[in-house]
């Protein structure tokens, strides 16, 4: 009986597994090398484009890593985030939940567009939604984070719609169960949630994303109990009550001009911001892997690459069920 039990497990095991590591047919045609033969240079052209926003202003980093996983979260990596609405179509960019995305996003790809167009060979052979997966490999090894392949392919979306926003994206106040339902939704495991988590490492929040966690938690404790004291004294003090909404403060205390691992330090200290942020290391099921990305930077990174990889791989459009976008901002 023992035996058996064990064959099952063993069974389940590797039928588990493959569900995990088959692609859909659209991902399946992502490569490295794309755009071999079309625009040979077209990374060097996206890096540079990206440098020199860089250089400009430190935004650029957090601004292009929201954008990528805001567009991925909603319909998949399409561009769709980027599209601008028109009278007769509010666009994905002006839901409320989209409407904190800052504009050094947006304009890193449009300008990344322009500087690919501008090469006689590149010339609207590059779609938007690559040139965001390439910028967002980018702003990360800008900012400290690892370098990794990026796989290429993706054809920008025919639609964007404000209405498909709804529910897609993970709220600060967010608990594990939810935060590991909505990512598994995209083939994505707690693990490669974690990972991604990380990227508030370069992040800023507005104060009002976070204000029940320092005013009115709950009827016992009016400040979370999970959050240390010291720091959510700094947070009353940078936010106080009735502050302007469009003040922002970085989520990182620490390094928050590093992509790092110092994020997990930060929720073994209580320090993680939002509620979905420290939640992982208050729920057991996730504190072991908090623990050991704060000691390990290097499985981190690793960790962090193999979530990126995956992510990018999220709902993508080839064949017929995309085009390479003109103009980012607007449908052909």
């Amino acid at each position: 009986m023992g035996r058996l039990n064990l064959l099952m497990a063993l069974a389940l095991s590797v039928f588990s597994v493959g569900i995990v590591l088959m692609p859909d047919l659209a991902s399946a045609q992502l490569r490295t090398n794309y755009y071999a033969n079309t625009c040979p240079n077209v990374e060097s052209i996206v890096r540079n484009v990206v440098n020199q926003k860089f250089k400009q202003t430190f935004v650029t980093v957090p601004a292009v890593l929201r954008l990528f996983f805001h567009d991925c979260f909603v319909g998949g990596c399409d561009a769709s985030v980027m599209v601008s609405s028109t009278p007769g179509n509010k666009a994905e960019k002006d839901h409320p939940d989209n409407l904190s995305l800052a504009g050094d996003g947006f304009d890193t790809v449009i300008k990344a567009k322009a500087a690919i167009n501008a090469n006689s060979r590149c010339r609207n052979k590059v779609s938007c939604a690559d040139i965001l997966a390439l910028a967002t490999r980018d702003v990360i090894q800008l900012s400290g984070g690892p370098w990794y392949p990026v796989e290429l392919g993706r054809l920008d979306g025919f639609t964007s719609k404000a209405s498909n926003v709804e529910g897609k994206l993970p709220k600060p106040t967010f608990n594990l169960n939810q935060l590991n339902s909505m990512f598994a939704s995209h083939g994505l495991s707690q693990g490669d949630m974690i990972a991604l988590s990380a990227a508030h490492s370069v992040g800023f929040s507005h104060c009002d994303k976070f204000s029940n966690r320092i005013y009115n938690f709950s009827p016992r404790s009016r400040v979370d109990p999970t959050l240390n004291k010291q720091y959510a004294a700094q947070l009353q003090g940078m936010c106080p009550r009735n502050v302007d909404p469009r003040i922002a403060i970085n989520m990182d205390p620490k390094t928050p001009r590093t992509f790092d691992n110092n994020y997990f330090k930060n929720l073994q200290q209580g320090m993680g911001l939002f509620t979905s942020d420290q939640v992982l290391y208050t729920d057991r099921r996730s504190k072991g892997t908090v623990d050991f990305w704060a000691s390990n930077s290097k499985s981190f990174q690793k960790a962090f690459i193999t979530a990126m990889t995956k992510l990018g791989r999220v709902g993508v459009k080839t064949g017929r069920n995309g085009n390479i976008r003109f103009d980012c901002g607007r449908l052909n």
